[in-house]
């Protein structure tokens, strides 16, 4: 074999390969053809979603749950809406009722219902808008309308009433747009600087006031002990007085007597005089 009949070997060879190389080619073009071709006539709605059917870019009526569904290309699309919780925390500045500015910060979690995304979808939009246009101005609206039915005061030592008011309006404001409330917080409420100076102010003086009033009560009773102990001591001399008669005196003289005559000394000599019991008695009073 010459030189010549191999080279024309080695290009029928190499031919056939691209050839080959060709043919895999056109049958992987052609299966992902027909796999996207495929794929049009059907939509995967996953789990939190449904799925809006349209006709024609036109709403209908039925709403496609979680799983495989059927469509016709072209003329049918669908628009997949989530369904879960959905978390939304806004910052918003409202007034009380006694004029105090209040900057509130609140976390309110909402979902869509499920039955109603079509028309949600078609009178709103898409999640975005719905955030944007519906629950923001809701939420601030809200918080200012509920805010100027409290003082200040109120806000802080009533926050749980002022949620559940927070909570009811909202939600009866967004049942319209069918836009469920799941729950609301507070997270904080805070003042401007002059009003919690006031504040501070105002708990340091009722502290004064109940250490004042604590000390003046304190002296009250103990005026009322001496008084009644006062009361007590006359009480007790006036019993004695009353009780001490003459027999009761003449026998404690009796009993203090130690047998000795007293000594009474007069201007010249010492005399021992004998004593009367009504004398003894006298002296032993002195």
């Amino acid at each position: 074999m010459n030189l010549e009949s191999t080279n024309e070997i080695k290009d029928l060879e190499s031919t056939q390969k691209t050839r080959n190389d060709i043919h895999v080619v056109i049958k992987i073009v052609t299966l992902l053809l027909t796999l996207a071709i495929l794929s049009t006539f059907f939509v995967v709605i996953n789990a939190g979603e449904r799925g809006i059917l349209m006709k024609f870019g036109e709403v209908q009526e039925q709403i496609l749950g979680e799983g495989l569904h059927l469509l016709i290309p072209i003329v049918q699309t669908v628009e997949p809406v989530s369904v879960r919780v959905q978390n939304q925390e806004i910052s918003a500045e409202a007034s009380s009722k006694d004029l105090q500015d209040v900057y509130a910060d609140v976390a309110l979690n909402w979902h869509l219902i499920p039955e109603k995304v079509n028309i949600i979808f078609q009178r709103v939009g898409n999640a975005l808008v719905i955030t944007n246009s519906i629950i923001n101005p809701a939420v601030e609206e809200v918080l200012k309308a509920v805010m100027a039915q409290y003082t200040a005061e109120e806000i802080i030592t009533r926050r749980g009433e002022v949620k559940a008011g927070l909570d009811h309006a909202l939600t009866e404001r967004l049942a319209s747009y069918y836009i469920a409330v799941d729950d609301i917080s507070l997270v904080h409420a805070h003042f401007s600087k002059r009003f919690s100076d006031a504040v501070e102010a105002k708990q340091v003086a009722e502290q004064e006031a109940k250490r004042a009033e604590f000390i003046a009560r304190k002296a009250v009773r103990q005026a009322e002990a001496r008084v009644n102990l006062a009361k007590g001591e006359a009480e007790a001399q006036r019993l004695i007085r009353e009780t001490l008669t003459p027999e009761l005196l003449r026998k404690q003289a009796v009993e203090r007597w130690d047998g000795k005559l007293p000594l009474i000394v007069g201007d010249e000599t010492a005399k021992l005089l004998e004593l009367g019991l009504d004398d003894l008695m006298k002296f032993s009073q002195k």
